[in-house]
């Protein structure tokens, strides 16, 4: 389309003019990064009045029982080790943790739900239905960054108001905590 423009830059040099933008979103980004209320700002200062704001921050378990908050530690032991790897070798790990880790869970809880039982309490279900791509991009994602940061619901929209937005809703299905908000 020609009325499209793409910009590559930083947060602090960005050619996007302020109170400029109709819409905003930030996907998966800023739980890997330390200036989470700086990207915040960020999207507060060129979005346009009112203007809807998407984003997605990882969320801590919160809604989660003890089994599946213990099974994350164990995965994030992984995650720590991983993400230190070369990144050939990240990719090739990830992959195969998508293989054998995910891949399986996944199934298994596709066939369980064509029984009519219920899945959302085992680890991946919600990858069920998503493709074997999602899950290495997925996997990567998740173990091949070295820095992730979890936040609670109320975290996040304490986060978001204070830093110039309204109207926080969020989604109540996976993924933990997607959230639409506006600017005031």
């Amino acid at each position: 389309f020609k009325n499209i423009e793409y910009f590559n830059s930083g947060i602090l040099d960005t050619k996007l003019e302020s109170n400029s933008q109709d819409f905003g979103y930030c996907l998966g980004v800023l739980h890997h990064t330390n200036e989470i209320n700086d990207g915040i700002r960020f999207f507060e200062k060129i979005l346009k009045k009112n203007a809807p704001f998407l984003i997605y921050l990882y969320y801590n378990f919160e809604n989660r029982n003890f089994l599946y908050k213990s099974i994350w530690k164990m995965t994030n032991i992984i995650r720590l080790l991983v993400s230190k790897f070369p990144f050939k070798l990240k990719k090739f790990t990830t992959d195969i943790l998508a293989l054998f880790l995910y891949y399986p869970l996944a199934r298994l809880s596709l066939i369980l739900n064509l029984f009519g039982l219920n899945t959302k309490k085992i680890p991946l279900s919600f990858y069920k239905d998503k493709s074997f791509y999602t899950m290495r991009t997925d996997s990567l994602d998740r173990f091949g960054t070295k820095l992730e940061r979890r936040f609670s619901k109320k975290e996040i929209e304490e986060m978001l108001i204070s830093n110039g937005f309204k109207d926080v809703k969020f989604s109540e299905t996976e993924p933990f905590w997607v959230a639409i908000c506006r600017k005031i």
